[in-house]
């Protein structure tokens, strides 16, 4: 049977149920996913040889990492013409290229570092989000905008404050607001002796760095959490209480990375209360293993759960989706792919639920007949919708996309060294 055929099959059963598919297909074609470009060279970045840290670990050594610009940017274009639709990129401010022997501090970075960056999303028709690093630098050996060391705090503050500046160049030259998100992996690895102080500073860098002029139509700061990390185990200065509270406050965005709570936590218990608070918000979507591993994205049921909660309560135009994972086990090309292809799944998943009807069974205590038909919905033909909306976006079927990555590796990844 050809994809199309299996389509209007599987059609006529959701149909059945009462769900539009045209309507689904021509919904998820319009969410674009903010792929991280950390997944291609191990959160390396350009603008230093320094090992990573402050948290941030990437385990594997798979052959054929992206070692330049040119190499990743050619990385990227093979993922995006294997993932259905149109996308962004999203940057960290270590990529910053420099060219003839120039080199920018962090905090002396300014939009011409990133005028490659426009080039090549601008010729693709692609949006860029911007994030501060604020890890794996000299002055991030023990903390950043915490630290009690106001000349080195102040390096941060003027890092955050270039970053602010470039996220509105990249808005202005590629027409689409920007997310710029902020994390900081500052914490304790035990008890603290001092709580207060460290956010109290926190909350004094980021008021510091708001102050910097900008458009917040076209730069839409986020502010990101995180429960703990490595050494950082007993308190992190950036916790969900703290960054939801600031975001709040200050009109900014929170950001929910589902690798980021402790691990009975999820975030798609959060989201609805976040829509009932906050116009806009952003999701790091990713896949955390006993602790924030960030493995590649799997369709699994957190992913699924999130997804449920964006489509049933109307909020794809209030959540900036991007995803968050590094993996240098396997080919870094499929881990992208795989990752933003399963995202894609589950958002597909939502739109063929029937997510009215089954509100309805809820407010109106059906709860036999609300179980019974979620767990049927279960075996519907998902996969024919699926393929086909690969199809009419000229990507690939089912595992058809494997053997491009694979001669990808033959051809250039097998050649870097």
């Amino acid at each position: 049977m050809s994809t199309k055929a299996s389509f209007e099959a599987a059609k006529e059963l959701y149909e059945g149920f009462g769900v539009d598919v045209d309507a689904a297909l021509s919904t998820l074609a319009k969410v674009s996913l903010s792929m991280h470009c950390w997944q291609g060279d191990d959160v390396k970045g350009f603008d230093s040889d320094l090992a990573l840290s402050g948290g941030i670990q990437t385990t594997g050594n798979y052959p054929g990492k992206a070692r330049t610009p040119e190499e990743l940017m050619s990385d990227i274009d093979k993922v995006l013409s294997l993932v259905p639709g149109k996308h962004r990129i999203n940057l960290h401010a270590s990529y910053a290229i420099f060219e003839d022997g120039e080199w920018a501090d962090r905090d002396a970075i300014e939009p011409k570092h990133f005028k490659k960056w426009v080039d090549y999303a601008k010729e693709r028709g692609l949006g860029i989000d911007f994030n501060p690093t604020y890890f794996s630098h000299p002055k991030a050996a023990e903390y950043t905008l915490t630290h009690p060391d106001d000349e080195i705090r102040t390096f941060w503050i003027n890092h955050g404050k270039a970053c602010v500046r470039i996220a509105e160049y990249f808005a202005q030259e590629l027409g689409t607001p920007c997310l710029l998100n902020v994390w900081i992996p500052d914490g304790l690895k035990d008890v603290p002796a001092d709580r207060l102080g460290p956010r109290a500073r926190y909350k004094d860098s980021m008021d510091q760095i708001l102050s910097e002029p900008h458009d917040k139509s076209k730069v839409l700061v986020s502010l990101e959490s995180k429960v703990f990390g490595i050494g950082l185990e007993s308190y992190t200065a950036g916790s969900a209480e703290f960054t939801t509270n600031y975001a709040f406050s200050k009109g900014i965005l929170p950001l929910l990375d589902n690798g980021h709570y402790h691990p009975t936590e999820v975030v798609s218990d959060k989201i609805a209360s976040i829509l009932l608070f906050f116009d806009k918000f952003a999701l790091h979507v990713t896949r955390g293993v006993r602790w924030d591993s960030d493995h590649v994205l799997r369709l699994d049921d957190e992913t699924k759960e999130i997804a449920k909660e964006l489509v049933s309560n109307d909020a794809l135009d209030k959540a900036c989706i991007g995803l968050d994972f590094f993996d240098a086990s396997i080919n870094r090309i499929a881990a992208w792919v795989i990752g933003m292809r399963n995202m894609q799944k589950a958002l597909l998943y939502a739109l063929l639920t029937p997510n009215k009807k089954f509100k309805e069974l809820q407010d109106t205590m059906q709860f036999t007949k609300l179980m019974a038909l979620q767990e049927e919905l279960k075996t519907y033909p998902f996969g024919a919708v699926w393929d086909y909306f690969c199809e009419i976006n000229n990507t690939p079927i089912r595992e058809e996309w494997l053997p491009y990555v694979e001669a990808y590796e033959k051809e250039v990844l097998s050649k870097r060294s």
